[in-house]
């Protein structure tokens, strides 16, 4: 089972299938799955929305250490705001990838980043993890920006998972709470997380 992991504003908690109308609000929309990777339509309705939690639910009691999918929570209101991923990249399945999606109305307020930032801290404490990676479509600018507030360093291109032109981020232990010069946490400017 995965576990619950917080940050200064934010719950990382298994998805459960009654989530289906806030996961509707993320996956729905066009400008959250066209981004995604390996490509995936948006969501048509919350039924289908409902099959997709299933599968995730699923997924979850059946993944190893430390991969998972959790529901991406503000912690004051309790209000699933979007989603993270940590799992295995294809082909191979040796180097593990940390996705995140939000619902558009929340972007530019640093929670991907946050939420990213916690998953990784966590994901390193995980025998035998030492380097996340985050693959990002090249247009997509706002990705490549979150990746490197998370802390990663951009190391490359490649075509070499799910048959698309991807660049390659990533980040080590050492490397994770490192200050930047241009560090920004979102809008309002929160300091790094903690769990």
């Amino acid at each position: 089972m995965i576990p619950i992991l917080t940050s200064r504003r934010l719950r990382l908690r298994p998805w459960i299938v009654e989530d289906d109308a806030a996961a509707f609000e993320v996956y729905s929309h066009t400008e959250v799955a066209s981004w995604l990777s390996p490509a995936m339509d948006a969501v048509r309705d919350r039924h289908e929305m409902r099959l997709v939690l299933q599968h995730w639910v699923a997924e979850n009691h059946r993944s190893p250490n430390p991969t998972g999918r959790w529901a991406i929570e503000l912690t004051e209101q309790n209000r699933v705001i979007g989603g993270m991923t940590l799992l295995y990249l294809p082909p191979g399945r040796m180097d593990l990838e940390i996705g995140w999606q939000l619902a558009p109305a929340y972007w530019g307020h640093g929670y991907a980043s946050e939420a990213g930032h916690a998953l990784a801290h966590w994901a390193f404490e995980s025998p035998g993890v030492d380097e996340v990676f985050a693959v990002v479509r090249p247009a997509n600018a706002r990705g490549a920006a979150t990746a490197q507030r998370i802390g990663m360093e951009w190391v490359g291109e490649t075509d070499k998972y799910y048959d698309l032109q991807l660049q390659v981020y990533r980040v080590r232990p050492a490397d994770l709470d490192r200050p930047l010069a241009d560090q920004q946490y979102g809008a309002d400017q929160h300091q790094p997380p903690f769990r």
